[in-house]
């Protein structure tokens, strides 16, 4: 069975590997809700899924000198960070990934859904173990203050 998550998870890669804020509009819904593992609430709408997402780009490098500044010759920064094994079905998928952060290994998956467009309507992140989440909740807390 085909369905929009194959395309999705293809674009999802693209994206990552190269963050761009107006591609991440493209592939969000307007009605998108993201689940933090660190908020108690649902997060609904494009605006603020893009904040949340955008930060954790900014986070979840994991550890690279050149993530504090932004690269040295204006490129993204690298670290750590990778997909490590993926589930796809016809309009969602889960994505299992790795990185470190100061020391601190971060083991999680994202959880996607797609509409029939082609665009995320669910975005759902999960971390472990426990001082990986404690890690994940400061850094978040303080990209996202940045951000605003």
């Amino acid at each position: 069975m085909e369905g929009p998550a194959k395309a999705g998870v293809e674009a999802w890669h693209a994206h990552v590997r190269d963050v761009k804020e107006e591609t991440l509009d493209a592939l969000l819904a307007d009605d998108v809700v993201f689940f933090s593992p660190v908020v108690h609430t649902p997060q609904e709408g494009k605006a603020v899924t893009k904040l949340y997402l955008m930060a954790a780009f900014n986070v979840f490098p994991g550890d690279d000198p050149r993530r504090a500044s932004g690269g040295d010759s204006g490129e993204k920064p690298k670290g750590k960070f990778r997909y490590v094994r993926e589930v796809v079905g016809t309009h969602d998928a889960v994505l299992e990934f790795e990185t470190e952060i100061d020391g601190i290994f971060v083991n999680g998956v994202d959880m996607i859904t797609w509409n029939d467009e082609g665009r995320i309507t669910e975005f759902k992140v999960m971390i472990r173990p426990l001082k990986a989440i404690q890690k994940v909740h400061a850094n978040m807390a303080a990209m996202l203050e940045k951000l605003k």
